[in-house]
């Protein structure tokens, strides 16, 4: 088989391209959970919280109900279907700490819970816990 006859079968084989269906789903996705984070801020305004703890308060709500979701084996489902819109957002971190402290937690809350919550997500927060220090450093010094 030639190079070209290999290549001629295996844009045939591939599956085809869904990067507009995909780019629009992530889209409304992000979107939405971006109105919900907000009509979140706009509750917790209404119940007398400050801006800076309606903002904090929110930003939990949202953590804990993309757990749970996680947790009731819904958040991947939608995040099969939404890509990136639902996997980008604190909901998304939220995931990514939920999901393996669920599935090793047959190996005890030490040794599977423990150990594995911060798998995928470990490295989000040391690399972003040093960037931090060293951008306030730059800052410290401009």
């Amino acid at each position: 088989m030639k190079k070209t006859e290999y290549e001629a079968l295996a844009d045939k084989k591939a599956p085809k391209s869904r990067f507009w269906r995909d780019t629009i789903a992530a889209w409304v996705v992000g979107g939405f959970v971006c109105i919900i984070g907000q009509v979140l801020v706009n509750v917790f305004l209404h119940y007398g919280f400050s801006q800076d703890m309606a903002y904090c308060c929110a930003s939990l709500s949202l953590i804990f109900i993309a757990a749970l979701l996680t947790g009731l084996h819904i958040y991947d489902n939608i995040a099969k279907w939404a890509g990136g819109g639902l996997l980008v957002p604190i909901t998304g971190f939220s995931n990514a700490v939920a999901s393996p402290a669920m599935e090793f937690k047959s190996e005890g809350f030490i040794a599977g819970t423990g150990a594995k919550m911060f798998s995928i997500a470990g490295p989000v927060i040391i690399y972003g816990t040093l960037a931090s220090v060293i951008y306030g450093v730059i800052l410290q010094l401009t």
